[in-house]
């Protein structure tokens, strides 16, 4: 099994491209941190949208510093840079990717619209207030000693 699951803020905006057949690619740059401190890097991940996932409405959404949670199959490959140096790329083919955050510059945030398996649907953009604010606080209740267990 070839997954690969991460979340992170796109670098640029999406590129949306035809080959020549028709078929629609989207391709863009995800910036993925880890460690913390000054241990702190970033991976650069290459992902490509294919066919109908790339049409539509969801390369307007697209865009750099938008936070994006990506699942999809990954490669890694080796080539020659201008300069005769070996480089490593990791591209993924994304199989779903849902836009879970706003951008870095104060934009608006994109709502839920999630992308994956082929079709393309539309959520209900994030409450900002607490959903479980009406619900009881289970941990206020009174304690029943009388349980049998």
């Amino acid at each position: 099994m070839n997954v690969y699951n991460f979340t992170g803020r796109l670098a640029r905006d999406c590129e949306q491209r035809f080959t020549q057949s028709g078929m629609a690619i989207c391709s863009f740059s995800v910036a993925v941190d880890y460690g913390f401190g000054d241990k702190k890097g970033t991976n650069w991940i290459r992902a490509s949208l294919f066919g109908k996932r790339a049409e539509g409405g969801l390369p307007q959404y697209l865009k750099k510093g938008t936070q994006v949670a990506i699942s999809g199959e990954l490669r890694i490959s080796e080539y020659q840079d201008k300069e005769g140096n070996t480089r490593t790329s990791v591209d993924v083919n994304v199989d779903k990717l849902d836009l879970i955050g706003g951008r870095n510059d104060g934009g608006q945030s994109s709502g839920g619209y999630q992308q994956g398996g082929g079709g393309q649907q539309r959520s209900a953009p994030a409450q900002k207030s607490d959903p479980f604010a009406d619900q009881p606080d289970f941990n206020s209740a009174p304690v029943d000693d009388d349980i049998p267990f």
